[in-house]
């Protein structure tokens, strides 16, 4: 089973809607159930398979085997705290970029711990987090009709669940995943979408990581 805490918003839901898609059991968390089961039915539409269900985040929490983390940053740590204890012995996927908006342009948020997988981590000590997924255009992820051009870098310090993470990465049609190393390395990755962002906006698009060369 995977989890989706804060399943609701773009990023997570397209993940769910992607995994789902791709035969996974998935289940939408949030703080208001009712909205967890709106989106848990708006993705269900697509999938034949495995329906999709929606929960409070406790619950998704609890049941999840890897549960992703999809919050906006400024819910990210009193959301994590909250669920310290449901989350403990499970990999937590961390998809939370640090980001402010002023006039249109995003920036990078600096966080105390060094990225907000690296704060994820110091809260959440009885898990094992891993950094993934902060490149990926939402938009790209809720249409389901085409592939996902893009890479997806993969932190983590403990090698087995980075492994799981980046053989689910890659059951995303058109997903390769990249081994972006130990944890530490995802302040970069987070900061990156703040410069995509960027290029959205200057382009009129939803640009994606691809690294050459390997």
């Amino acid at each position: 089973m995977l989890s989706f805490i804060g399943g609701t918003g773009p990023e997570g839901r397209g993940l769910a809607l992607r995994f789902a898609l791709a035969g996974e059991q998935v289940l939408i968390g949030s703080r208001d159930e009712g909205r967890a089961r709106d989106a848990a039915g708006s993705v269900s539409e697509h999938v034949s398979k495995n329906p999709v269900t929606g929960t409070l985040n406790e619950d998704a929490a609890r049941q999840g085997d890897i549960v992703f983390v999809a919050v906006p940053y400024g819910g990210h740590r009193d959301t994590l705290v909250s669920l310290r204890e449901a989350l403990a012995g499970k990999i937590v996927v961390d998809v939370v970029a640090p980001l402010a908006f002023n006039k249109g342009r995003a920036s990078a948020i600096a966080v105390e711990e060094g990225s907000a997988a690296l704060q994820a981590q110091a809260i959440l000590s009885e898990s094992t987090v891993v950094a993934a997924f902060q490149n990926v255009s939402a938009r790209d992820l809720l249409a389901p009709d085409r592939p996902v051009d893009s890479d997806v870098v993969v932190c983590a310090d403990d090698a087995e669940a980075k492994r799981v993470v980046m053989a689910l990465a890659e059951k995303i049609e058109g997903v390769r995943a990249i081994d972006g190393g130990g944890l530490e390395n995802a302040r970069y990755v987070e900061d990156f979408t703040a410069l995509l962002l960027n290029i959205n906006r200057i382009y009129k698009a939803h640009s994606s990581l691809k690294i050459a060369g390997i």
